[in-house]
């Protein structure tokens, strides 16, 4: 059961002490980041305490579900969240989540390493990826009939009116987000984004809020995959889900009173480095 353990011949009360304090890290600096913590729960389980890859992404998919269910309400009641959107683009993650489970539990481990820093150097690009608000964009006849269309709040206290494009090419990226979110155990918020914010030319507050409405259903979709296999395990998916939640919320809070640009290029470098030691790890089969 925890077969860690006797790796490190620890007691279950100082592992589960260990598994707390790392995942309140790993959701403090998500959220100050905006990375997420999926990010660095995949790295802290497999290179820090040697858990295997089909359990540290069960683990993950249990917190992404906490976190992003308590982080969505407050961004649904605020009115950034485009709920119509979210919830035809999960038809897509729900359907990639389900193929990406499949495929991780006959996959072997070093190429879901490899896949997964490789997906952490795309996260890390896009944090320097140009924000861009689309205002005046002309929406494509489809969005139109789905009634995708939609408005946010801006600071001065006004609404603004979006309209959005290209939807076949949107959902069609949602597939393979959530396919690597079944694969990974993280929320693919970068590829989300990516669908939202560069193929349908949804605005930036409105695309990072829709994402992360969508993380929990897709996580939720390949969690049931996991669960079946018996790859969510109580032990090291509690103490994980407990405090990547409390560390997402701390970090909520530190958000109002901190100036993180530096704090995000440093966090970038160090996401770059162990998106490295990942792929190389997974080259020469350590995993």
């Amino acid at each position: 059961m925890y077969f860690c353990i006797k790796i490190f011949s620890m007691s279950i009360i100082l592992f589960t002490f260990l598994l707390l304090f790392g995942a309140y890290c790993a959701g403090l600096l998500g959220s100050l980041t905006g990375l997420g913590g999926g990010v660095i729960v995949i790295p802290l389980l497999t290179l820090a305490f040697g858990i295997d890859f089909h359990y540290a992404i069960g683990a993950a998919l249990v917190a992404s579900i906490a976190t992003s269910s308590g982080s969505a309400s407050a961004y649904v009641k605020e009115g950034l969240t485009n709920i119509r959107l979210g919830m035809f683009l999960e038809i897509a993650t729900s359907v990639g989540a389900v193929l990406g489970a499949a495929a991780a539990l006959w996959m072997p481990t070093n190429a879901i390493a490899i896949i997964f820093g490789a997906v952490l150097l795309l996260t890390v690009a896009m944090q320097f990826r140009q924000k861009t608000d689309y205002i005046g964009v002309k929406g494509s006849n489809l969005a139109k009939k789905l009634k995708l269309f939609g408005s946010y709040p801006t600071k001065d206290g006004t609404v603004q009116s979006y309209e959005l494009t290209n939807v076949s090419g949107g959902f069609s990226v949602m597939v393979l987000a959530g396919a690597l979110s079944g694969l990974l155990g993280i929320g693919s918020g970068v590829l989300k984004v990516l669908a939202m914010d560069s193929c349908m030319k949804v605005p930036f507050k409105v695309s990072t809020t829709t994402s992360n409405f969508m993380i929990g259903v897709t996580a939720v979709t390949s969690a049931v995959v996991y669960l079946q296999r018996g790859y969510i395990e109580p032990g090291i998916a509690f103490p994980i889900m407990v405090g990547v939640l409390a560390g997402a919320m701390s970090g909520a809070k530190l958000l109002k009173h901190l100036d993180v640009r530096v704090l995000r290029k440093i966090f970038a470098v160090a996401i770059l480095l162990v998106a490295l030691n990942m792929i190389y790890n997974g080259i020469i089969g350590k995993f």
